[in-house]
């Protein structure tokens, strides 16, 4: 059975880091954890409420907000982590807007059809999944809290 579509917008990401030559990918992966926002000020304020993910090498917060039947994600990962800012920035950009249940639709190991595989060491491909898993878990959580 195949497995569902991947949201627009990250099939795109996907795409790109699929065209882009093996040399250049971890470039790619930085530029995206340069344009990574910075979440709102609300949550810098009040860290307590970006929810850790531990099972992640490096330290990695996230938060996703249900607005309008779509979701908005904000993440605080520190810039001395360029790899994993980089996945988060990925995630923000082909993720954001989305519906709850395209996020939780999104296979856990979508990152694979990216080629990180071969600039990204397994141990940090792990965490990668773990976010994905953590962020599915609070996007379940909001829907549940709304229905």
């Amino acid at each position: 059975m195949a497995s569902p579509p991947l949201p627009g917008k990250l099939q795109e990401v996907v795409d790109l880091f699929r065209e882009t030559p093996r040399q250049d990918r971890l470039d790619l992966l930085l530029e995206y954890a340069e344009s990574l926002p910075e979440p709102p000020q609300r949550y810098l304020d009040d860290p307590e409420l970006l929810e850790p993910v531990p099972e992640c090498q490096s330290p990695f917060f996230l938060a996703a907000e249900l607005e309008t039947g779509h979701v908005a994600l904000y993440f605080k990962v520190p810039r001395a982590t360029p790899p994993v800012r980089g996945y988060a920035g990925v995630l923000h950009d082909g993720l954001s807007g989305v519906t709850p249940e395209e996020i939780l639709a999104v296979p856990d190991a979508f990152y694979l059809d990216m080629g990180l595989e071969e600039v990204i060491s397994p141990l940090r491909l792990r965490g990668m999944g773990a976010i994905l898993g953590r962020l599915k878990m609070r996007v379940s959580h909001l829907m549940a809290s709304r229905a």
